[in-house]
Parts: C-alpha cells; structure tokens; sequence
C-alpha cells in the first residue's frame, strides 16, 4: 500500500529516461498514483507512450504548454476519462540554445526572454488554471521544478535563472490564489541532475563536478531522489505544506564555500 493509493495524477515533462519528469512518474507509481502523461510533439508520442505502458496507464495526450487551446483540450480529455485530478506535476523548462553560452548581457534578447518565461514559468499558471475545477473538494497538490540558479548567479545558466526565480514567486501566488480552496502548490529545486534539457548549458559538467565537491554529501542527487521528495509532496503526509521550495541538492545551497582541504 503505498501513499498515493487512488489518487490520480498528470506528469508534464516526461521525455527520456533521464528526465526528471521521468523520476517523478516512477515514484508516484510505486506510491499507487495511477497516472496521465503528456508528449509535446509526434517525434516523443511512442515514447511517452512506452513509459506509459510500463506504468499500467493508456492516458498519454499531446500538450505543447505554449499553445492555450492544447492545454485546454488536455484538461477535457482528463475530465473525459476521470472526472477529477489530484496531483499536476510540471516539469518543464526551456531557453534558446544560444542564450544559454556565454555573457548574459550579450546573449540575452527580448525573444529569448519571452521564451524562457513564457513555457519555464507562465505554463504553470495556465495548466493550473485549467485543473484547478478538477481539483476542487480533493485536497489538490501540484508541484513544479525549479533549480538554484533562480537564486544563485551560474555560468551560462543566463535566463534561465531569471525564469526559474518567476517560477518560484508564481508558486506563492498560486499557493495563496488556490489555498482557499484546499488545494497546495510546491517546487522541488533540484541539484544538476544530467537530463536531455541540462545538456543545452554550456557549462554544465562543471556545474556537476562544482556541485559535488562543495555539498555536504559530496556527490550529486538522482532522479529516483526527487521522484521520492515529489511523491512525498503530493501526498496528504505533505498536507501542511504550501507555497514551498524545498531543496534536494544534497545541501549544496546552504555552502557558502567549498570545504577545506587539509
């Protein structure tokens, strides 16, 4: 019996088997969470699909979170099939390539910009505006990624770091907009976990090799870690949290420097 027994949940960011998202999906299975998966385009249609299959679920639906009208479709096709959703995961992030190399004041452009923000940031807004009737009266929970990086200047990270801190002030607001009616908003920021998404940084196996010698626990967080963390979040265990960021990092973010050597 597992701490999500009935309970059902959509997984938006599923993309490979190193993805985050991918983590987050298997924790919530083995917690008994029956789940709903979503593709952004055809090329990751079979396998999404596939990962779907070995978690007992047929509810895989396609959702650019850029495009109102396929979100709003999803949310139809949820009701359709479940009349009701108790968990929404986001794990969605993404910045052009080219603005993620080199100076910031350089690379940064008012198109990137708006990018950044428009699918890391402001698709969480739209997909919880679209559950939020399929969640009332269930003790709702949804959850999204963020990274330090909102918080902390990173080489390379660019705009991905100021997208990442909208993210974090949009959990708040949605915490207090949605509190009311029962239902909590949370981020997990994660340690550098190497995902198809963080291989776009440039810098970003020394930002591995930077975490791992300056945490507490001198290595690197997993996937099945945060899977772990976000089932935990999700369940009614996690009822008195809201409007939280909480850290899985293996302590990165409380070093002030990295530890000294003898």
């Amino acid at each position: 019996m597992g701490i999500l027994d009935g309970k059902k949940a959509l997984v938006v960011g599923v993309a490979s088997k190193h993805s985050i998202a991918t983590g987050i999906a298997q924790a919530l299975h083995e917690q008994g969470a029956k789940l709903a998966l979503t593709y952004q385009n055809e090329k990751l249609k079979s396998r999404v699909e596939g990962f779907a299959e070995s978690w007992n679920s047929n509810m895989v639906f396609p959702c650019d979170v850029s495009d109102d009208q396929q979100i709003a479709e999803l949310f139809e096709s949820l009701n359709e099939h479940w009349g009701g959703l108790d968990i929404l995961v986001h794990s969605v992030g993404f910045a052009p390539g080219e603005e993620l190399d080199g100076d910031f004041t350089d690379v940064t452009s008012r198109e990137g910009f708006k990018m950044a923000h428009d699918i890391s940031s402001y698709s969480l807004t739209a997909l919880a505006r679209e559950a939020r009737p399929l969640m009332q009266g269930r003790n709702g929970s949804i959850l999204t990624m963020t990274y330090v990086g909102s918080q902390l200047v990173l080489p390379n990270y660019n705009v991905m770091g100021l997208a990442k801190a909208s993210l974090e002030a949009s959990v708040r607001y949605l915490a207090a907009s949605m509190g009311p009616e029962g239902i909590r908003v949370n981020a997990v920021s994660a340690g550098p976990i190497k995902t198809l998404a963080a291989s776009g940084i440039k810098s970003f196996r020394r930002m591995l090799a930077e975490n791992e010698k300056r945490t507490p626990l001198q290595r690197n967080v997993t996937t099945k870690e945060v899977g772990n963390t976000a089932a935990f979040l999700t369940s009614d265990m996690a009822s008195g949290i809201t409007g939280e960021v909480i850290y899985v990092d293996a302590g990165f973010r409380n070093m002030g420097m990295n530890p000294i050597e003898d």
